[in-house]
């Protein structure tokens, strides 16, 4: 019995979570007979089901919602505001309940008996009396598996996944032959397809964030006495269920200040020549291994002057400062604690809490906040989150002879202590770091921790920035490398110092604890705000309008510089990882093969670094020793004496340094690039606002270089999609995808445009004929 009673309740979770959605539009379009069966269906399976397991008051209060909507059905009454306000009310009753059988919790049945009353006609009075004490029920996850078991299996797989990268290690250093490597192959192709329908197992559909958003918006509207038509777009879109109760809080956050402190009422937009009916727009899409969720409003837009003022006001900035602020930098302080421009305290928002969280939760998780504001015209923000939070994305440093990671999305950047603009010293008891003119706090990792110094002396800077607070610098012995690591709970004892945000394992087997950036600051007594970080940027000096480099020691021993804006990652490669094959030298990273520079005619006979640089549309390795610094790109050029991979000879804090010419370099090496790592050209329509915002960033993430159909390239593309009709013209040897609503897709033979797997693997079946042809 208790197995059929969490059967019942998770189903009935599973139909609330989009029934008020469906409610709400309803109520915008009486005459929509599906929705109203829809719900009707609802209350008589919920009525059937209390009978069944003896719920008399959930039988009660779905027989009368079940009463009043039959009489709708038959046409006996209309669905006007105050009946669809009642059913909210009965539906929002069941959910608690419903709730409370499942805790065990016990809901008060004083104002049942007012519920089922307000489903009369004329019942306004008598509604809005039992409404005034009722609380929206706690959202619910609705997986039918025990989420537990879901939990043990993805942590099996990722143990799998870190003894698979442990067994590659291994047969790299010690040259396993042919069958060895190529059983290998197999196992670990296994593998990686074995975890990706285990991730899928985690991952939920986004519309059960957004499906609240239609009642929660109605019910503010109807509080503000705002008109409010809400546009959700994306909802199809997949994310970690654990990223799902991230985001809902922030979300919120969002949505309140949008429609109380950005849209307008309806004679205010009415004097702005505006529609009485304010927009907000939600749309989510994915973008690599990211989640982009975007929230758009028409309405006043925010007044960044207000908000320079009372920034001054509260202290939280110079007015010397304030002068020099840009109006992007104004509208961000929107994210200052205790900031707000509402003109008074409402029980919805004004208090100058909510947007601050909203940043700090979001940076939390490895995400950003993006803010555009144009006044009049409405606000426009994007929150980039992962995918998945099982997997961040980090740096592994050393300290003594330990290593740990360090979350990438904290990280500023890097820099060497040995580095000409980089000073340390003690101020007043405490260490402060000064890089390039900012003044910084600093934390020595090796002190901090309490573990034995290295005897190699060697430190590096690494500047963080903890959910969007004040910069510090870390000190750390070595930097290692980037990768994607897989994060678990560490044990309670080790996350009870504050310090470590979960453990992982290396390649070698070895532990590795993830680094807490606002944990680690308040271990060593920093006081980190938002203001300090405002104020101190006023003495950092301007940076030169020619990008910053990096500066780092070739192989040759000679100092290099290269464009920071083209220096994609930084990897670290075993001698045996390098070969030369087709007149030149190339080196495997990971599954890739990339042309490589840097390191003369003959491969090195030990591991090196590479820089991996690329214009976007080009890519080349580049061997290294060390990095050296973050250099502003110096004026004084001295060009090369002859054309090549080197433009020229500057002045580096008095030592000369060569300029890479990535023109040239790319140029040398861009047909190798080509060969090894085809990007299919993929024609998709110009204009088209779903192929804009659903196919590119599908295709340029399976690997694609997305044009425009009818354009110039257009003629040599692999791949053309369509929007249900033949194109016109179709270039030789190129396959059509044609896409179709869900109701017109199968027998026409266009793909369901809704259908990711399948645009997938449309997407991936032409890159793999594009290089059996290339390499055939």
């Amino acid at each position: 019995m208790d197995e059929l009673i969490n059967d019942f309740i998770a189903e009935t979770r599973e139909m609330l979570e989009a029934l008020s959605g469906e409610i709400v539009a309803w109520e915008a379009a009486p005459g929509d007979r599906g929705r109203l069966d829809e719900i009707f269906r609802f209350v008589h399976t919920v009525k059937g089901n209390s009978g069944f397991f003896d719920l008399p008051r959930i039988g009660a209060l779905s027989h009368a919602a079940e009463d009043a909507l039959a009489s709708v059905r038959s046409g006996a009454r209309t669905a006007d505001p105050a009946l669809v306000s009642a059913v909210l009310a009965v539906i929002d009753r069941i959910g608690e309940l419903v709730e409370a059988l499942d805790s065990g919790e016990d809901v008060a049945s004083e104002d049942d008996a007012a519920l089922i009353a307000g489903l009369q006609p004329n019942a306004d009075a008598v509604l809005e009396t039992a409404a005034a004490h009722h609380t929206n029920p706690r959202a619910a996850r609705s997986i039918r598996l025990p989420v537990e078991l879901l939990d043990r299996m993805m942590s099996g797989i990722s143990d799998l996944v870190l003894a698979r990268n442990d067994l590659a290690r291994r047969i790299r250093e010690q040259g396993a032959g042919g069958e060895v490597e190529g059983a290998f192959e197999r196992a670990s192709a296994i593998i990686g397809e074995l975890r990706d329908e285990i991730t899928r197992t985690r991952m939920q559909r986004i519309d059960t964030l957004f499906a609240p958003l239609p009642r929660m918006v109605r019910d503010l509207a109807g509080q503000t006495g705002k008109q409010v038509a809400l546009e959700i777009d994306g909802a199809d879109v997949d994310i970690d269920r654990e990223m799902i109760e991230m985001i809902r809080d922030p979300l919120t956050h969002i949505v309140r200040n949008a429609i109380d402190h950005g849209i307008e009422t309806p004679g205010q937009r009415r004097r702005a020549g505006k529609s009485e009916t304010g927009t907000l727009g939600v749309c989510a899409r994915q973008a690599g291994n990211q989640i982009l969720i975007e929230i758009c409003d028409d309405g006043r837009g925010i007044d960044g002057a207000k908000l320079v003022r009372r920034a001054v006001g509260a202290g939280i900035l110079s007015a010397e400062r304030a002068d020099r602020l840009t109006e992007s930098e104004r509208t961000s302080l929107v994210f200052e604690a205790g900031l707000s421009t509402a003109s008074e305290v409402t029980d919805i928002s004004g208090r100058g809490v909510g947007m601050d969280v909203v940043r700090a939760n979001i940076e939390r998780i490895g995400g950003l906040v993006e803010i555009e504001s144009r006044k009049g015209e409405g606000v426009r923000l994007v929150l980039r989150v992962p995918l998945t939070l099982t997997i961040i994305p980090a740096l592994t440093v050393g300290a003594g002879e330990r290593t740990y990671a360090l979350p990438r999305s904290a990280i500023e950047e890097i820099v060497r202590v040995k580095a000409s603009n980089v000073r340390v010293e003690t101020v007043g008891g405490a260490s402060v770091a000064t890089v390039r003119g900012r003044r910084l706090p600093l934390v020595d990792l090796v002190q901090l921790l309490g573990v034995r110094a290295g005897d190699d002396g060697g430190r590096s800077l690494v500047i963080l920035r903890p959910a969007g607070a004040d910069l510090y610098a870390l000190s750390v012995e070595r930097i290692h490398d980037h990768e994607e690591l897989v994060v678990k709970p560490a044990a309670p004892a080790v996350m009870a110092t504050g310090l470590y945000a979960g453990t992982t394992i290396a390649d070698d087997g070895r532990p590795v604890l993830l680094l807490d950036p606002p944990g680690i600051a308040a271990r060593a007594g920093l006081a980190l705000g938002r203001s300090e970080s405002v104020q101190a940027e006023s003495a950092v000096e301007p940076r030169r309008p020619g990008g910053q480099a990096m500066l780092f020691r070739a192989l040759s021993g000679g100092r290099m510089l290269a464009p920071l804006a083209a220096v994609q990652r930084i990897h670290n490669v075993p001698a045996q990882a390098i070969k030369r094959g087709g007149g030149r030298l190339h080196v495997a990273v990971g599954d890739e093969l990339l042309p490589l520079a840097g390191c003369g005619d003959e491969a090195p006979d030990r591991a090196i670094s590479l820089l991996r640089l690329s214009d976007g549309a080009r890519e080349v390795a580049y061997g290294f020793d060390e990095v050296l610094d973050i250099v502003d790109l110096p004026d004084g050029l001295i060009p090369a004496a002859a054309a090549g991979e080197i433009a020229g000879v500057v002045l580096v804090a008095g030592e000369q340094a060569e300029l890479l010419d990535l023109h040239t370099l790319l140029a040398a090496h861009g047909a190798a690039t080509d060969a090894v790592r085809p990007r299919p050209l993929c024609a998709l329509p110009a204009g088209d606002p779903f192929m804009d915002a659903i196919m590119r960033p599908l295709a340029e993430a399976a690997g694609c270089r997305v044009v425009a159909t009818g354009s110039a390239e257009s003629a040599e593309a692999a791949l053309v999609i369509a929007a249900d009709e033949m194109p016109a013209e179709v270039p030789p040897g190129a396959r059509v995808v044609r896409l179709a609503a869900p109701d017109q897709a199968g027998d026409s033979g266009a793909i369901d445009r809704y259908d990711r797997e399948a645009l997938l693997a449309a997407l991936e079946g032409r890159k793999r004929a594009t290089r059996k042809r290339r390499n055939g």
